[in-house]
């Protein structure tokens, strides 16, 4: 017998050996009774996944065009120390103690995919967090950075990091970041928030003044 009669002759007796296993399982009832168990427990497993899925999103606002999240005011308290007063669309205010000469908003933006879209389901957003740093680049290497976390994190799931890493069927996941803008004693700020982005814009004369300063 030759060597190369020897890869037929081997595929051959597995072939056989399929076809006899199959047949002893398929003779069995307890084969069908397994995959019967398997998919219950598939579909138990993904109703447990939508439910935290859902509980996941409810910490997230509709977004529809550009709306407006949060209006942000500063409170000096020291040469490059503020208080900083966010104010968020459910009225709910909040002190962070911010050290620098800007602030920065951050926000997590989920978009549906595809097949959800079409269900006429529209983007939301959370809001990330909030951060201070220093005009100065050797400040910003060497001085006190200041940076807040604005939402507590669900318990079992993330349905945004989860997207992040791409393990997410329902939605993509982008993180937006209003533009650094100055600190200023008596500043308002407002944000708004749309599908690209957040962007914020001064509400006040002492806003005005300081971005102004800046540019």
């Amino acid at each position: 017998m030759s060597f190369s009669f020897a890869p037929l002759l081997i595929m051959v007796i597995g072939l056989v050996l399929v076809l006899i296993g199959a047949w002893i399982l398929l003779r069995q009832k307890w084969l069908w009774q397994w995959l019967k168990g398997t998919f219950g427990l598939l579909m138990v497993a993904g109703a447990i996944y939508l439910v935290l899925v859902a509980v996941s999103l409810y910490s997230y606002h509709e977004l529809s065009a550009e709306s407006p999240v949060a209006t942000i005011s500063f409170r000096a308290t020291d040469d490059q120390a503020y208080i900083a007063t966010v104010t968020g669309r459910d009225g709910r205010t909040r002190d962070f103690r911010l050290a620098g000469d800007q602030w920065q908003l951050d926000a997590r933006i989920i978009k549906w995919k595809t097949p959800f879209t079409l269900l006429g389901l529209k983007p939301a957003y959370q809001l990330d967090r909030l951060q201070g740093r220093y005009f100065a680049l050797e400040d910003e290497r060497s001085r006190e950075r200041t940076v807040y976390s604005l939402h507590d994190e669900p318990p079992v799931l993330d349905v945004w990091r989860q997207a992040r890493e791409g393990w997410s069927f329902l939605v993509d996941a982008r993180y937006g970041s209003a533009a650094y803008l100055p600190m200023a004693d008596g500043a308002i700020f407002e944000v708004t928030v749309s599908p690209t982005g957040l962007v914020g814009r001064p509400l006040n004369g002492s806003a005005q003044q300081a971005v102004s300063g800046w540019q």
